[in-house]
């Protein structure tokens, strides 16, 4: 069985929905002409992001919309009208939390919401609790993470032993302020400002360790180890003080890239995608030898590490 999906990088306008919700509706239209069943877009695509870490309470909540409010109903209206699904991001209001949410909207008007894990860097916005993984109508299970919930190794198994064939993977990635070692660091803005004279210039920097190269670190470990599709899509462009690096793409459960965008302007890449291979994965024989009576380790190192605080 075949699935067409693609993947999207783009740059957001900061708090600008029109704007931000004009961009999905292109690349949803584009998608559709070209056959595809699901079209991924960036984390927090619809508000921007990295200036969400330097909004007040206030703010934070004059910029979030209800679950049920009029961005998502434009995007699960715009689902229906193509036949396709559509998955974006934004700051989604829920009991009177604040969280960073994906909303995956399917052509039979149902419509997914996961509330991201891990919310470093965000005050004011709240952690998710719970995996997201769904049956589609394509016969086939899509789960989410967001972000950093994808470097923690013990969601994307989760999620896989959940069922999920296809990982969606939305990120505001590369060029990052982080403590991480060996990880992501800032790109200088004027990269991005003289990008016209020096394209070449910022093409190796979004290839280099904070971009492309920190992104192979992981996400082919994870869709081979766990037997999945990631689809894999990120901002391009400035973000607030900070650049994203794009290198939007689709990993097979090998591990290998069947699908990458080289641009470093926003763009969408397509893939077909080969169920079969799932069924067929290193990935689900090792997951057939697991021993779930051995992990309360993990578990319990958890536990350990709240009681101390």
């Amino acid at each position: 069985m075949l699935i067409r999906v693609a993947t999207v990088q783009f740059e957001p306008h900061p708090r600008d929905k029109q704007y931000n919700l004009a961009r999905v509706e292109r690349f949803a239209r584009a998608a559709a002409k070209d056959g595809v069943q699901f079209v991924a877009l960036p984390e927090l695509c619809l508000v921007g992001n990295r200036h969400l870490t330097k909004r007040s309470a206030v703010e934070l909540r004059a910029i979030a919309e209800p679950e049920d409010g009029p961005s998502i109903a434009r995007v699960r209206k715009l689902a229906r009208q193509l036949g396709i699904g559509i998955a974006v991001g934004l700051i989604a209001e829920r009991g009177g939390l604040l969280f960073n949410a994906y909303v995956v909207c399917l052509p039979d008007g149902t419509v997914r919401i996961h509330r991201k894990l891990h919310t470093s860097g965000y005050p004011g916005i709240s952690e998710g609790d719970g995996y997201t993984v769904f049956d589609t109508p394509w016969g086939v299970r899509l789960g989410v993470l967001i972000c950093l919930d994808n470097n923690i190794v013990e969601n994307v198994r989760a999620t896989a032993v959940l069922g999920a064939q296809i990982l969606l993977a939305p990120h505001q990635t590369g060029g990052t302020h982080t403590m991480v070692p060996f990880g992501e660091n800032p790109l200088p803005l004027s990269l991005w400002e003289n990008r016209a004279k020096n394209p070449a210039a910022v093409r190796a920097a979004f290839d280099g360790p904070t971009g492309r190269d920190w992104l192979l670190r992981h996400l082919p470990t994870r869709a081979h180890d766990n037997g999945m599709f990631i689809v894999f899509s990120n901002a391009v462009g400035r973000d607030d003080d900070e650049l994203r690096t794009g290198g939007a793409m689709v990993v097979d459960p090998r591990g290998q890239i069947i699908a990458e965008s080289r641009s470093i302007e926003s763009d969408m890449v397509a893939a077909d995608l080969d169920m079969d291979l799932v069924t067929g994965s290193v990935g689900r024989w090792w997951m057939k030898a697991r021993r779930p009576e051995l992990y309360a380790p993990l578990a319990a190192a958890r536990s350990s590490a709240t009681a101390s605080r």
